[in-house]
């Protein structure tokens, strides 16, 4: 019997004694036909292997030879002119055919399966031991005495296989409390691959498992040092990750702050819309919610805690710039519950899911969430990856957390909700595909849908509720609710108007409605006249769709109104954010806010439009579906060409409120009336960013592309303070839409914009990319100003990788644009970022200079904010000179201006400069309870460089007063975020900082 190895030097045995296979060559010839696993190799490819393009013309006789003294080794009592079994000839070359299991490559392949196979079955300690012995296998590298092989591309992929196993297998004993018998392995990979990080990550962690601490915390500094030797680049987030594993087993979590991975811990949030007023019935169905869904849990126990804090210096860009858990019933592991209440449009899906919903409440103590898919809106439904975003925001994740892609938004959304007893109410949702990435980790999730949504309930175990026309009694029942005891007295009557109204409550409640408002009418002159519509419709829908009696029901409301109200309701249609304010409605019927807010009572008193607070409504998919219709041949082009000029006006209006210097850099519109006060302007914004993405989005699919290059140009400064998802939408909708206009500046611009918003989210390489793209397009179309501001943006970008004379140049390019336009604020903006860039050993002096000026030009321009933040810096590098009670004064008055003027982001980088140099001061516990502020504040605006900064910052002064392990989590802390957005400076900050909490630490203890 044969027996062959490959995995090391090349070896053959024939009945249990070694046979000598010759030379190099021979064995070559020999490996390349195992290697091609009993397939035909040509002889061409032999030679190919072999020699290259430097074959000799004696190649094929070589080959042929080789193969003649392998037959003979292989099978020595195989008859001369007798063909081979174990090595045949096959055309214009040979293959090598042995039984199962004599080649020891085939018994690896064979052992990996038998792995993958146990791995499905959720066996690890079957992996374990598959992967052991397939490992066991190797005697050194494959094809170890056959040089001409090392190369060959099969044997590289055949060594990335084994190095799979060896992670695999380090990864499962890891998990079985055994891996220190991985060490040598791991050991041997770290050696042979020393920039391989996932390889060091393993090694550390191994060490770590095994009780060798001091051996872990060396491999990763002989990693470090690796990588940055090699190539100039600091440790990954597998590598900090197992880092930081190790230095908390002896550091207790940090007082203040939850550990890195999750979201702090946040008030339950409840975002369940309110109760639709005279709720009627649907007793069994609420009964069978309560057991489809009940708590929302599965046996067993989740938990998790996260930490993400910060601060930093702030810029100016052209511009100054959970723990849970939960347990239930039964199953194993935790669970999450789905509940699909599907039915036709119309027939109360959303008002039964809203009100099971607050039943339940007490069930979900971590939260209710809520969220309208608008799956079968006009507008455009929300995509997945949006709905995600907007879940991660609304659970406390900060954006800088969110990740772009699809796939890792559902997972964060799942780690998120994992352990946590939450309810997420899905409303309006079109299809599976729309909702699969929403599912979430644990607790309950509750969808509405026309669909089915089948595959939910076949592949994710959803329980359907079917939901019916209301019965008759209960469809009379509201009526009686809604109209009164004239139900009672026309009973026949009432009964037609529930079957005209096809039972369905929304028909229900506007017919009622109607009838209310026309007390004196007798019931069977309402069911009258809507019979003779309904005939007029039922002939063009000869298949009785119910919503055909919607449709009925709304026209003869419709009718009812007066005609300026109903031309406001048909154009309300054509409206395609998720809400709108009088303003818009005035702007759309080009009527005054007095007259649209009277007309607007009356569509909510008919049901047409429903109020909701802070002066704002909402339209029924439905209802805005029908009004349309409507409006589709009623000056629709003016109607929007209205609602574009008065959304731009105003944002404009309320951004000259809040940044009036910025006012010559924004594009130039009519500006509508002024805002009494900041907070006033800041609160439109806020109420109607959502619908300003959203008609972008929309008018950009309706080829009107003009609207999202000027809106996001005019809000460029005010989602720089926060709202970074939003800012991403409509930035890169002002991107599409300035390359479909080919407008060379706008397209600059926008890619200003963009770039900028990678910036605030710590995505250097992609803000480098659109930043550098935009400093070119700017250039060549001759906007200096525009390119001034995305050449400072890009310095910023240098800064925090580490490129200090990229970033320094960058400025100074830019300062000097601005100089020779004579525009002073930019001038100042980019001082700011000058300073910043020089705040570094041996140009202190400098930026002090350059700081200093900046806040006397922005004072000089009355721009109270500039002023502050370049005194926030002016302070920051006050401190580094060691003039500390200049640090003080300019960072107090700083923080007085931000205050005043609702700042918190501001606020927040002042706070934390003050904590730097009360600690350096020895005021330890006002330093901390100052950076514990700015903690929170930059945590809840998301700012990644500031969180990084302002735990540095605190790791600091916790050395300083003696709370050395508390010092180390927040220097671990700060590691993680610069880690993952690739910050050198608070990186190298955070490991000295380690280090020097530990030493004192040992200090301490001798």
């Amino acid at each position: 019997m044969l027996a062959i190895q490959v995995l090391g030097p090349t070896r053959c045995w024939r009945d249990g004694t070694e046979i000598g296979l010759g030379p190099a060559g021979r064995r070559a010839v020999l490996g390349l036909l195992v290697l091609a696993g009993g397939r035909p190799l040509p002889r061409s490819r032999i030679v190919e292997a072999m020699w290259g393009e430097q074959a000799p013309a004696s190649a094929t006789n070589v080959v042929q030879t080789h193969v003649k003294h392998l037959r003979r080794l292989l099978e020595p009592g195989r008859r001369t002119h007798t063909p081979s079994a174990v090595l045949p000839s096959t055309g214009g070359g040979y293959a090598l055919r042995l039984p199962a299991g004599a080649v020891d490559l085939g018994r690896f392949r064979e052992l990996l399966t038998a792995a993958a196979a146990a791995d499905r079955q959720g066996d690890p300690r079957g992996v374990a031991t598959h992967l052991a012995e397939a490992l066991d296998m190797w005697h050194g590298p494959p094809f170890a005495d056959i040089p001409v092989l090392a190369g060959h591309p099969m044997v590289r992929s055949l060594l990335d296989e084994r190095r799979a196993a060896v992670a695999r297998y380090a990864d499962v004993m890891l998990a079985l409390g055994a891996a220190d018998r991985t060490l040598p392995l791991l050991r041997e990979e770290a050696a042979t691959h020393p920039l391989d990080e996932a390889a060091h990550a393993r090694l550390i962690l191994a060490y770590h498992a095994g009780g060798r601490r001091a051996e872990a915390l060396t491999a990763y500094d002989v990693a470090r040092r690796h990588l940055a030797e090699e190539l100039g680049v600091g440790p990954g987030p597998d590598l900090v990750a197992a880092y930081l594993r190790v230095l908390d087993d002896e550091t207790p979590a940090p007082p203040v702050q939850p550990r890195v991975g999750r979201t702090p811990t946040t008030p339950p949030v409840n975002q369940l819309p309110a109760q639709v007023a005279g709720f009627t019935g649907r007793t069994a169905e609420l009964a069978t919610l309560d057991k489809l869904i009940g708590n929302g849990n599965g046996n067993g126990n989740g938990n998790g805690n996260g930490n993400g804090n910060g601060n930093g210096n702030g810029n100016g860009d052209g511009d100054g710039d959970g723990n849970g858990n939960g347990d239930g019933d039964s199953g194993s592991g935790v669970a999450v519950r789905i509940g699909v209440v599907c039915g036709t449009a119309g027939v109360g899906k959303t008002a039964l899911a809203v009100r099971w919903a607050h039943r339940a409440r007490d069930r979900f103590p971590d939260g209710q969430l809520h969220l309208d898919l608008r799956g079968y809106d006009p507008r455009r439904p929300v995509s997945a990856w949006a709905a995600l975003g907007h879940l991660l925001e609304s659970l406390g994740v900060p954006a800088t957390g969110i990740p772009d892609d699809l796939d890792r938004r559902a997972a964060r959304y799942r780690a998120e909700t994992a352990g946590r007893r939450l309810l997420i109410l899905l409303d309006n949702a079109a299809s599976v595909d729309q909702v699969r990435p929403l599912i979430p980790g644990t607790g309950a999730v509750l969808i509405t849908s026309r669909d089915s949504l089948a595959g939910l309930v076949a592949l994710h175990g959803a329980h359907r509720l079917m939901l019916d026309l209301l019965p008759e009694p209960e469809a009379l029942a509201l009526l009686r609710s809604l109209v009164g005891v004239r139900v009672n007295r026309e009973p026949e009557a009432a009964a037609a108007l529930a079957r005209q109204c096809a039972r369905l409550p929304l028909a229900l409640r506007v017919a009622a409605e109607l009838a209310a408002f026309r007390p004196a009418e007798p019931l069977a002159g309402l069911v009258g006249e809507l019979a003779d519509r309904q005939r007029r419709l039922r002939l063009l829908d000869p298949g009785g769709d119910v919503r055909a009696a919607v449709r009925v029901v709304f026209s003869w409301s419709y009718r009812q109104l007066p005609a300026a109200a109903a031309r406001l309701f048909r154009h309300l249609g054509l409206h395609p954010g998720p809400s709108f304010d009088t303003g818009a409605a005035a702007a759309l019927a080009a009527v005054d806010r007095a007259e649209a807010a009277t007309h607007l009572e009356l569509l909510a008193r008919k049901h047409l439009v429903r109020a909701e607070p802070a002066g704002r409504y909402v339209m029924h998919d439905l209802l805005r579906a029908y009004a349309a219709e409507l409006a589709a041949d009623d000056d629709a082009g003016g109607a929007l060409d209205r609602l574009h000029a008065h959304l731009l006006a105003t944002a404009a209006a309320a951004m000259d409120r809040l940044h009036p210097a910025d006012r010559a850099h924004r594009p130039a519109v009519d500006r509508a009336p002024g805002f009494p006060d900041p907070a006033a302007a800041r609160a439109w914004l806020d109420a109607e960013l959502p619908g300003l993405v959203a008609t972008a989005a929309t008018w950009l699919e309706h080829d009107r592309p003009r609207f999202a290059t000027d809106v996001a140009a005019t809000l460029y400064r005010h989602l720089e303070g926060g709202g970074y998802t939003h800012a991403e939408v409509l930035h890169g909708c002002a991107l599409e839409a300035a390359r479909h206009l080919g407008d060379p500046a706008r397209h600059g611009r926008a890619l200003t914009n963009v770039g900028a918003v990678h910036r605030l989210l710590g995505r250097y390489e992609l803000a480098e990319t659109h930043l550098a793209e935009a400093v070119a397009v700017l250039a060549r179309c001759g906007d200096q100003l525009g390119a001034a501001r995305a050449l400072s943006n890009l310095g910023i970008v240098y800064e925090r990788l580490g490129r200090d004379d990229d970033a320094t140049a960058h400025q100074l390019a830019a300062l000097a644009a601005y100089r020779r336009a004579g525009d002073r604020y930019g001038e100042a903006s980019t001082l700011v970022n000058l300073g910043n860039a020089n705040t570094r050993p041996g140009h202190l002096v400098e930026a002090y200079d350059q700081l200093r000026r900046s806040a006397v030009l922005f004072r000089e321009a009355g721009t109270a904010l500039g002023e502050a933040m370049a005194l926030t810096n002016l302070g920051d590098v006050c401190t580094s000179l060691g003039r500390h009670d200049e640090a003080v004064r300019q960072l107090a008055a700083a923080r007085d201006i931000f205050s005043v003027a609702g700042h918190p982001y501001g606020e927040a980088v002042t706070l934390a400069n003050l904590g730097r140099v009360r600690g350096l001061c020895g005021d330890h516990d006002r330093a901390i309870d100052d950076l514990t502020e700015a903690l929170r504040i930059l945590r809840s605006l998301g700012h990644p460089y500031g969180e990084a900064s302002a735990l540095n910052n605190l790791g600091d002064v916790l050395t300083a007063a003696g709370r050395t392990a508390d010092a180390v989590a927040r220097h671990a802390a700060a590691l993680s975020i610069a880690t993952a957005t690739g910050d050198r400076d608070e990186q190298e900050r955070a490991h000295e900082g380690i280090a020097r909490a530990q030493q004192d630490a040992v200090r301490a203890t001798r």
